[in-house]
């Protein structure tokens, strides 16, 4: 009997191997679903070989079980199959974003590096003498130096909202406030008729809008409104970009992504302003979006409102 079960389950566990091996570079939930029948194909090949291929009560009972068994062991398979292959995307996604923020950020600390070290050999060296050029020196090293201080504050600000460590204080924060805070430029022209107050951390949502303002100022005059909807506030950056690519609209937000256009020496920053930006807002427990609009984009900030708002 067990030579016999053998001799007919044996090729279709083989048959199926082969097939695995074929399915190799396929759909992980396609290969979990054969995984799963092949073992329940080659038993139930196996009993019905050792029934002499007779439809016999012993028989009927294994195709009862296989059957329940298919049931309930396929689609966990390919459940467990998509979710394995969605955490293996992920994780390339995320592999992939790493060493493209490493690459950009190397790119981005070489820069300063470069121009301290010959501005402050140069100074050592007694090359620079006059004083006017000294204090000229100093002062461009010390503007290097705080674009430095500036990338490794967003680095920790980034590493903290990946590892879920930005906890906002829940509480009424108006939203005139922030803003007054955040606009200190001539170039931002503030277009609001009521000022909402908002339920959420004035630091964090300082911060966010913050970034999408001095974001959107390196592209000419901005457009900051603000306004109610339902029981949501909304604040928007509106700049004069010339618009995004709509290949690049869904990217906008990735860290270290600047899209088509050439990285200049000049550029602050390592392109995580925008990620902080949406990294807080989504801990305030809101959401932010980015469209083209008119000659630019705009930049749209949706936070809770506070309870029992009134006008400020």
């Amino acid at each position: 009997m067990a030579l016999i079960g053998l001799a007919c389950a044996g090729p279709v566990a083989a048959l199926g191997t082969v097939l695995l091996h074929r399915m190799r570079r396929g759909s992980l939930t396609v290969s979990m679903g054969v995984l799963v029948l092949v073992p329940l194909a080659a038993t139930l090949a196996g009993i019905i070989g050792i029934c002499g291929f007779m439809y016999t009560q012993q028989t009927q009972a294994a195709l009862v079980v296989c059957g329940l068994v298919t049931l309930i062991t396929v689609p966990v398979a390919l459940l467990l199959g998509r979710s394995i292959s969605r955490h293996s995307v992920w994780e390339r996604e995320a592999e992939r974003a790493r060493r493209e923020l490493v690459s950009w950020i190397s790119h981005d600390l070489r820069t300063p590096l470069a121009g301290i070290r010959v501005m402050t050999e140069a100074l050592a060296d007694g090359v620079v003498s006059d004083p006017a050029e000294v204090r000229d020196y100093v002062l461009r090293v010390r503007g290097e130096t705080d674009r430095l201080s500036g990338m490794v504050d967003d680095l920790f600000e980034l590493s903290r909202i990946n590892a879920g460590e930005v906890r906002p204080r829940r509480e009424p924060v108006p939203l005139r406030d922030v803003i007054e805070d955040v606009v200190g430029s001539p170039s931002v022209r503030v277009e609001v008729t009521e000022w909402p107050v908002v339920l959420g951390g004035e630091r964090e949502l300082g911060r966010a809008l913050r970034n999408l303002v001095d974001n959107a100022l390196r592209h000419g005059t901005v457009t900051v409104r603000a306004g109610v909807t339902g029981d949501d506030a909304w604040v928007t950056v509106d700049d004069e970009c010339g618009g995004i690519p709509d290949d690049d609209l869904e990217r906008v937000f990735e860290v270290a992504f600047r899209g088509g256009s050439a990285r200049t020496p000049g550029e602050s920053g390592a392109g995580l302003g925008l990620p902080i930006a949406q990294g807080l807002v989504t801990a305030l427990g809101g959401s932010v979006t980015v469209s083209n609009c008119g000659s630019g984009c705009r930049f749209r900030v949706t936070v809770p409102r506070a309870p029992q708002v009134g006008r400020v």
